[in-house]
C-alpha cells in the first residue's frame, strides 16, 4: 500500500509542477518551406487580436517575401548581440524574454545550435528555460532534426543532419501540429522561388527535394505526430494503475555504429510507448579500458551522451558474461523488453558463444519479457 501512496503523491506533485510550467506547442514539418514559420506568425496575429500578450522571441524568415510581410508590425524582442571569431552575430535573448514575461513567445528554429559562449548550447534548452519560467512557447522544427530519426533520414536523403533535437523535447510538448503539403505542392513552391534563392533551386531539386525523398519524410512526419497524439491519449485519457508499465533495455557494445542504431531505435520504441528505458553496457575482460582502443572509448562516451539526451538511464556493469548481466538487469529493473543488434554484431556473437544463452531465453520467456532484434 505504501508504494501506491508514494506513486499517487508523485503524480500529484507532477501535476502541480506541470501547471506552473508554460504550455509548449510545436509545429513540425517534413522539410524547409512547408510553412511552419508562416503558420506561427499567423497564429501570433490571431492571438494579438484576441488580447493575448504575445511577442516574437526569434523568427527566421530566410528572406521569404510572404513570411517577411507577415512579420511586419509584430512586437519583437530585440536579439542579443555577440562577437564570435571577429564577427557580430545575433542570438535569442532568453533573459530579456523572461524579464518581460509575455503570455506567449514565438521561437523559431528549435534545433539551432547557439553561438559558442552562450549560456545554453542549444535553442531547445533556451526554450525549456523559458517554459520553466511559466511562459508559453510556440516553436517549430523539421522532422529530419529529430535525434532518433537521424539514421532513417540519412538513408532517405544521403545527408546526415548535424543539428538535432532529443526526442524528449517533443515528448514535453503539450501540442504537436503537423504542417503538411503534398510533394508536388512543395516542389512547386521551390520552383517559384518561395523557399530558396534562384541560384540554389536546381541544386535543391537534384538533392534533398526529390519527390521520393519528400514522400518518405512526409510519412515520418505524419507518423511522429500520430505517435505524439497516441501517447497523449495513453497518459492523459486512459491512465490507470492496471496498465503494464513497459521498460526497455538497450544492450550495446563499444562498436560506435551498432550502438547508435540500437540506442536510436530503442528510443523510438520507448518514446512511442511513453516508457522508461535503459542502456546497458557490459564491460567484459576483453573490453577493459586498458585493452580497447582510445577511439572506441571516445565512441562509447559519445553514445552514452546520445542515450542520455534521448532520455535513457545508463547502466554500466562489469561481468565476464553479457548474458548473465542482461538477466540480472531484467530481474532488478523489471524490464519488459530487451533490445539488441542483429546476429552479425559482436555483442550477439559473444552471447551465442556462451552456454548461458538458453538460460537467457528461458528467463526472458518466463518473465514475459520480449526480445527485439534490431536491424
Amino acid at each position: 500500500m505504501e508504494p501506491e501512496k508514494q506513486q499517487n503523491a508523485q503524480h500529484f506533485l507532477d501535476l502541480i509542477q506541470k501547471s506552473r510550467r508554460g504550455k509548449f506547442k510545436v509545429y513540425i514539418g517534413m522539410s524547409a518551406g512547408v510553412g511552419k514559420t508562416y503558420r506561427m506568425l499567423q497564429e501570433t496575429r490571431t492571438l494579438l487580436k484576441n488580447g493575448i500578450d504575445v511577442k516574437i522571441g526569434f523568427i527566421e524568415t530566410h528572406n521569404r517575401k510572404e513570411t517577411h510581410e507577415l512579420l511586419e508590425g509584430l512586437p519583437i524582442i530585440p536579439r542579443r548581440k555577440l562577437f564570435y571569431k571577429g564577427k557580430e552575430l545575433e542570438e535569442m535573448d532568453v533573459h530579456a524574454i523572461i524579464s518581460l514575461r509575455p503570455e506567449v513567445v514565438i521561437v523559431d528554429e528549435l534545433a539551432h545550435t547557439n553561438i559558442e559562449g552562450s549560456e545554453n548550447e542549444k535553442r531547445w534548452q533556451d526554450v525549456f528555460e523559458i517554459l520553466d519560467a511559466g511562459i508559453n512557447v510556440i516553436s517549430a522544427v523539421n522532422i529530419q532534426h529529430i535525434e532518433s530519426l537521424n539514421e532513417e533520414v540519412k538513408k532517405i536523403t544521403g545527408i546526415e543532419v548535424q543539428e538535432r533535437v532529443p526526442d524528449l523535447v517533443l515528448a514535453q510538448a503539450d501540442e504537436v501540429v503537423n504542417i503538411d503539403l503534398t510533394s508536388e505542392e512543395l516542389i512547386d513552391r521551390l520552383k517559384e522561388g518561395k523557399i530558396y534563392p534562384e541560384d540554389k533551386i536546381k541544386t535543391a531539386l537534384n538533392n534533398f527535394f526529390k519527390s521520393d525523398h519528400i514522400l518518405q519524410l512526409r510519412e515520418l512526419a505524419l507518423k511522429e505526430v500520430a505517435s505524439q497524439v497516441n501517447r497523449k491519449v495513453e497518459t492523459e485519457v486512459i491512465r490507470t494503475s492496471t496498465i503494464r508499465q513497459d521498460k526497455f533495455l538497450a544492450c550495446i557494445s563499444s562498436n560506435e555504429k551498432t550502438a547508435k542504431i540500437v540506442i536510436r531505435k530503442t528510443a523510438r520504441l520507448a518514446n512511442y510507448y511513453h516508457s522508461k528505458w535503459f542502456v546497458l553496457y557490459v564491460e567484459t575482460p576483453k573490453e577493459d579500458p586498458n585493452k580497447i582502443a582510445l577511439n572506441k572509448q571516445r565512441h562509447l562516451i559519445n553514445n552514452f551522451k546520445l542515450a542520455t539526451q534521448l532520455g535513457a538511464e545508463i547502466i554500466k556493469v562489469k561481468n565476464t558474461s553479457i548474458a548473465k548481466a542482461i538477466i540480472e538487469q531484467v530481474d532488478e529493473r523489471k524490464i519488459t523488453t530487451v533490445c539488441i543488434g542483429v546476429p552479425r554484431f559482436s555483442i550477439w556473437t559473444i552471447i551465442l558463444s556462451t552456454s548461458i544463452f538458453n538460460k537467457l531465453l528461458h528467463k526472458l520467456s518466463t518473465n514475459n519479457t520480449d526480445l527485439i532484434i534490431l536491424s
